[in-house]
């Protein structure tokens, strides 16, 4: 299944509910992806939604995703960056080269990135904040057809982007098949 601009809008929505619900006793909690707690996991939320938002506009943007800080309010910060991302995919970004870091990709390749890192993401804050998951089945699939079609090998194991995949059944729901496909264990117990 593609990945299009409705699913990214309505994962950008889901996602945008659950950065409201954390509490400010949460924000130290530890988050199943392990180079993040639940501060610095809503910083890169944000800093890389904003550097998407920018290069699907047509916006040249030069600060560094993953140094960016959120101010008092990390939910709305998110929701604007998304909502300009979501209108730039539904005004044909989706069809045209983006320059991102070093490069440029297919912009349908780019949202694409944006479902896998939105609904992974997504899913290890629920979890570090006891929220439910919100995406649909329909979501994630978008999200794991993304991450098949681009993961490779090169980009798994330690020091790297993504963990080793984890074996799930094959009855798992696409949520799950999609967290262990980017090297989460899908049970939801508490983080350590």
């Amino acid at each position: 299944m593609p990945a299009d601009a409705a699913n990214l809008a309505t994962v950008i929505d889901k996602t945008t509910t659950l950065l409201a619900g954390i509490q400010p006793d949460q924000r130290t909690l530890p988050t199943p992806c392990p180079d993040y707690d639940v501060a610095a996991l809503t910083d890169h939320l944000v800093g890389w939604l904003r550097m998407f938002a920018a290069r699907a506009t047509g916006v040249e943007h030069h600060d560094d995703p993953n140094s960016y800080r959120c101010g008092v309010d990390p939910a709305a910060e998110f929701a604007a960056a998304g909502g300009q991302a979501v209108a730039a995919f539904r005004s044909g970004a989706v069809d045209r080269p983006l320059r991102m870091t070093s490069s440029e990709l297919p912009g349908a390749m780019v949202l694409g990135m944006m479902l896998i890192e939105y609904v992974g993401h997504g899913w290890d804050l629920a979890v570090a904040t006891g929220q439910p998951v919100p995406y649909t089945e329909l979501e994630a699939q978008a999200a794991l057809d993304a991450a098949c079609g681009m993961l490779m090998p090169a980009y798994r194991g330690p020091g790297k982007t993504f963990g080793y995949e984890v074996e799930v059944s094959a009855e798992a729901s696409a949520v799950d098949r999609l967290v262990a496909f980017i090297g989460r264990d899908p049970d939801p117990r508490p983080v350590p």
